[in-house]
């Protein structure tokens, strides 16, 4: 069990409010405005807090302030930690129950596949709220209020459990413009046209060739940080991109893609649920794990 800090370090509530409101305005006018309260009541929160620290936060010059560059430091973490108790009171607010899942996703996987499906999950789940927000890499669970994260790559997230969803099959597509204007017929065909890179990826098109047999060089082509704009770039004739099949089923259907090749490839890496240990048995978690694994299974 965490020990928590002894009281001295714990500044209350009003204090830091003070504080954060002067650093912010770089004015205590402007802080007793905001806050409502006078200007002495302001400055005498502030000197309080100095006092509690032991450390100067402010260098106060005739009729202006400007933080020291501790106060510089303080004033950014103190911010953070404002908004997440903020973000913890909205929370129990819009749920009592405590319902609320903060799920960190994927940009396109979150756009394309998890969003036209929630409505599924909110109604055989009622009382429990999605809160989404994006992430493109693994983050410390410690740091930020997320309760569990959808990650692509590699079973490895420090200090997080990870629940296994799906394998990825990727294809090469273009617009079937692209396809015809090149007369690509065979995987070594590509290498003579433009390939779209995934920077998340920089190693798809080597193992793509390696795995059909065609043998090369240097591949290089455009750099693209999301699928979603790869796709697009694809659409409009740019190139060629590998790109997850499930999330382009529309574009395919639509004829606005077409494989340029048959030779679909399993990525190496994988999809899974990212959680720290301590949210496995939270209540909205497992209700969510137990439905996403579920519908990713279907065919």
């Amino acid at each position: 069990m965490t020990m928590l800090p002894a009281r001295r370090f714990l500044p209350s509530l009003s204090l830091l409010t003070a504080f954060e409101a002067a650093a912010r305005t770089g004015s205590i006018t402007a802080a007793a405005r905001e806050l409502d309260l006078t200007q002495s009541a302001v400055s005498r929160q502030i000197k309080a807090l100095e006092s509690q620290l032991g450390v100067e936060l402010f260098l106060r010059e005739r009729q202006t302030i400007r933080l020291t560059v501790a106060g510089d430091s303080y004033a950014r973490e103190i911010r953070e930690a404002l908004r997440r108790i903020s973000s913890a009171s909205l929370n129990l607010r819009a749920n009592p129950h405590g319902g609320t899942l903060n799920l960190a996703i994927l940009p396109t996987f979150g756009a394309r596949w998890l969003a036209p499906r929630l409505g599924q999950f909110l109604a055989g789940n009622p009382g429990i709220t999605i809160n989404l927000v994006t992430r493109l890499s693994p983050f410390d669970f410690r740091l930020d209020s997320i309760d569990a994260a959808i990650h692509f790559g590699d079973a490895v997230w420090p200090g997080a459990e990870l629940t296994l969803l799906m394998r990825e099959e990727t294809i090469p597509a273009c617009s079937p413009d692209f396809k015809q204007a090149h007369a690509i017929e065979a995987p070594s065909d590509l290498l003579r046209v433009p390939l779209l890179h995934l920077t998340t990826r920089p190693d798809a098109w080597e193992r793509w060739f390696t795995e059909t047999g065609v043998a090369f060089e240097n591949v290089h082509g455009m750099l693209f940080d999301q699928f979603a704009t790869a796709s697009q770039a694809a659409i409009g004739g740019l190139g060629v991109a590998l790109l997850p099949t499930f999330l382009i089923q529309e574009e395919l259907a639509r004829g606005e893609l077409v494989a340029a090749v048959d030779r679909p490839m399993q990525s190496a890496q994988r999809y899974y649920l990212a959680f720290p240990r301590e949210r496995a048995a939270y209540p909205p978690l497992v209700a969510f794990r137990d439905w996403i694994v579920k519908e990713l299974a279907q065919p």
